[in-house]
Parts: C-alpha cells; structure tokens; sequence
C-alpha cells in the first residue's frame, strides 16, 4: 500500500467505522472487527508503525467513547480498565503475527483469521488469570483454565468476527485491485 491521500482516507474510515462499531450496544460477546484490523494491517501495510496503528488507534477511540458514554451512565463497560495496556500489547502482538502471511490467498486469510484471534485469546486471558483480574481465578493451573473457560464466549465471536470482516477487508482491497488492474489495461 503506498501513503497517498486514498491511502489516509482509508486508513481513516477503517479506525473510525471499527471504533463506532465496538461501541454498538448488545453486540454478541467479542464480535469486533479489531483482529480481522490487526490481520489487514499486519499483512498489507509495509510501514511497521501504520500496520501497528490500525488496530490500536481504533481500539484507543471506542475506548474513549465507551469511557465518554460510562462517564453518562449510558453503558456499564468502561473504557479505561486495569489491564488496558496488556489488551493493547496483545493486539501488538496479534499485529506481529499477521506479518507472518506472506502471501495473502484465500487459505491464509482464513487460517490467519483462526490463528490471531486464538494468540489473543490465550495471551490477553493469561494476562487476566496472571493479575489476578477478571472474576479473580486461583492463581493455579486450574485457575487459569477456568480463565480460559470463562473467555469462550468472547473467543467464539472473535473468530467468527475475524472471518467476517477479514473476509470484506481483503475482498474488498482485491476488488479494488482488480478495478484497478482492469482500467489500467484498458
């Protein structure tokens, strides 16, 4: 991706629509286009620090609307917690891991769609089972698989999540690659 104006226009548009979407009440636990985001970023943008800044600027603003609308009475979610800076550092690494795919097909984005979201949900989950944080399981073996038991339902909607929208953010960039090709050869 080169950093002309359609670039930043985009780059945009994707932090400001995956923070106002985070935000949505009632969405199902962990539905959230911030992996799908990490992915995108990691295996499409060649700048390190952009690719990081996908995701993480856009978690940053939902944070600061959730905090806005917490401080309003309207939602029970803050959007500064203890542990905010683990969450951020997770998707860091989930970021990281995206710059593995070196060559975006159909089978990578899918297998990468399962795997940045499991590296997540077992790194962000220790860091909760880790502090002591969360519903405050023993600090054990045990505990830390209840951990990982009380997380399924936000790792469930975090897969398919990722599925869904890694599926319109690299199908759409093919599309438009491929316009572009089309109207080049014309």
């Amino acid at each position: 991706m080169k950093f002309n104006r359609n670039f930043i226009l985009v780059f945009i548009l994707l932090v400001v629509v995956a923070a106002l979407y985070r935000v949505i009440p009632d969405r199902p636990f962990g539905f959230a286009p911030h992996w799908a985001l990490a992915l995108f970023g990691g295996s499409m943008i060649k700048d390190k620090k952009w690719a990081f800044a996908l995701p993480v600027f856009s978690l940053f603003i939902s944070d600061l609307l959730y905090q806005f609308l917490y401080i309003k009475g309207l939602t029970d979610i803050p959007g500064f917690y203890d542990g905010i800076l683990w969450n951020y550092g997770c998707f860091v690494v989930v970021t990281c891991v995206a710059f593995m795919m070196r060559r975006v097909t159909v089978g990578n984005v899918l297998t990468y769609s399962f795997l940045c979201p499991t590296v997540f949900f077992l790194v962000s989950n220790f860091g909760v089972w880790a502090a002591g944080a969360g519903l405050k399981r023993p600090g054990t073996f045990f505990g830390l698989m209840q951990t990982y038991m009380d997380a399924l339902p936000f790792y469930r909607g975090s897969i398919l999540a990722t599925l869904v929208f890694s599926t319109v953010l690299f199908g759409a960039y093919m599309l438009m690659r491929q316009k572009q090709t089309t109207a080049i050869t014309q």
